[in-house]
């Protein structure tokens, strides 16, 4: 296999990693890593406690560089789902900014504290020889909405064969300054935000928390890639009306990515109204790194996830498990896929391995359909977003992004409740615009008559202050009030 990371073999003084106002060359990346790596040759897997931090990133590239697969921990795990996690993976030492305070059980464990001081990175250096291409090079824990967090093994042939997908869509150089905000515990702000740019070598300026301000200094000062959730980007576009500055850098952005969850169509409009430019989504997953994309050179169309890249194959299958055929735009399926992006195993659950595959695909969890070009459109996951009423099978997004719509409505989401006369009734759960004022209900089960068809209508609308959200933006519809 080639080099997961070429750029650390060799001398460069080009900024690799930028963390507020410190930074690390990959010559001085590779000292401090190098230096890090010697220190984990007993360990059998190793757990990062995966702040927003410089300490982080050079934590994950020393266990990568060992070849020890490294466990990143989220800092905001709750103290059942930490036990659980630590006790799955069983890694051998913990590393982490030195000044972190670590809760039990990671307390337990060895420490090993990662020095990204100026004896550290002006170290001389000798890299380990590159391990084997199918060794587990990660294991990123679900969130665990169906039950206890499952480690996801993955390889550094998944990692590096979906950088290199990534490069070719996006046209993603060593030139690259990329732009986030996100946490380092997934798959979107790890293996796309940190080490995606290590992979091209090019530069990540990580922000360490999100901020509109952040996002316009950042970009102003050469960012040229901007990655984000649908949050973050709301937040843009409302900042985008009374702040030239941030529009003139989100102008400047050679690409805005926007992932984890559906952007809605109303933020879609409303950033490229006030930027000409239009919001890239692309779609993936914990267990398949990422699987489509609306390319660079590709026709922007919001609504989609683009399509598959390069190596990856996908196909819907119907409820009685027959593919979809091509030429069928209107059915949804659950989406399959294959290719190298995919994850090598669950961590001691083969019952769980074996079940998420359907003969070499696999089995999302996702509904969707298929354009006739080929661009996939999520309708949502086939728990909790696809709702049988009526004889009809309806997709929440869609709903939702009709609520979205509604300029009385800040939060929406979409579920199902059992009907003795539908089946399913469709349940609207709404965020208002203004505290104070809820707008009517009659009016947004209309406004959605009216734009998708009657039998989509909401039957009941229900208001919260906020929707239960995940460290990524997603909503936890599971967490609704009488939808656990």
């Amino acid at each position: 296999m080639s080099l997961l990371f070429p750029a650390l073999h060799t001398a460069s003084s080009h900024t690799a990693l930028r963390f507020g106002d410190r930074a690390l060359s990959f010559r001085q990346l590779a000292a401090a890593a190098g230096g890090t790596a010697a220190r984990l040759d007993s360990a059998a897997r190793v757990a990062v406690w995966a702040t927003p931090t410089l300490e982080t990133a050079v934590g994950v590239v020393a266990g990568l560089l060992a070849g020890v697969p490294v466990v990143p921990v989220n800092p905001k795990s709750g103290e059942r789902e930490l036990a659980h996690i630590i006790a799955d993976s069983t890694p051998g030492m913990v590393l982490a900014d030195p000044e972190a305070e670590l809760p039990e059980p990671l307390a337990a464990l060895p420490r090993t504290d990662v020095d990204v001081g100026e004896e550290a990175t002006q170290a001389t250096w000798a890299l380990p020889p590159e391990p084997n291409a199918e060794s587990a090079a990660l294991i990123v824990y679900t969130s665990g909405t169906t039950g206890p967090p499952k480690g996801v093994v993955l390889s550094r042939r998944a990692i590096a064969s979906n950088l290199d997908a990534l490069e070719e869509a996006w046209q993603w150089t060593s030139d690259d300054v990329l732009v986030h905000a996100l946490p380092l515990f997934h798959v979107h702000g790890l293996i796309l935000g940190v080490l995606g740019p290590l992979r091209r070598g090019g530069t990540l300026r990580h922000l360490g928390g999100f901020s509109t301000r952040g996002v316009t200094e950042a970009l102003a000062g050469g960012g040229t890639m901007l990655f984000g959730v649908p949050t973050m980007y709301h937040r843009l576009a409302n900042a985008c009306e009374s702040d030239p500055d941030l529009v003139a850098s989100l102008a400047g952005a050679r690409l805005l990515v926007s992932g984890s969850a559906a952007l809605p169509l109303h933020d879609h409009d409303r950033l490229t109204a006030a930027t000409g430019k239009r919001i890239i989504e692309r779609y993936g997953m914990t267990e398949t790194l990422m699987n489509t994309t609306v390319r660079a050179d590709g026709v922007p169309r919001p609504g989609t996830v683009g399509v598959p890249l390069r190596g990856v194959d996908v196909r819907t299958v119907d409820e009685a498990g027959s593919r979809v055929p091509a030429e069928d735009t209107e059915t949804v399926g659950e989406l399959q896929v294959r290719g190298p992006n995919l994850f090598t195993e669950y961590l001691n659950r083969p019952d769980a391995t074996t079940e998420a595959f359907d003969g070499g695909w696999f089995r999302t969890g996702d509904m969707a359909t298929r354009d006739a070009d080929g661009y996939v459109r999520i309708v949502g996951r086939k728990a909790t977003d696809l709702i049988k009423s009526g004889g009809y099978k309806i997709g929440a997004g869609e709903i939702e992004n009709v609520l979205l719509g509604h300029p009385a409505v800040a939060e929406a989401a979409v579920t199902g409740e059992p009907d003795e006369d539908l089946g399913e009734r469709i349940v609207a759960w709404i965020v208002p615009a203004d505290a104070q004022q809820r707008p009517d209900e009659r009016e947004l089960a209309d406004l959605v008559a009216r734009q998708l068809a009657p039998h989509k209508r909401p039957r009941e609308v229900r208001f919260l202050d906020a929707l239960p959200r995940n460290d990524m933006g997603k909503v936890k519809k599971r967490e609704l009030p009488g939808q656990g």
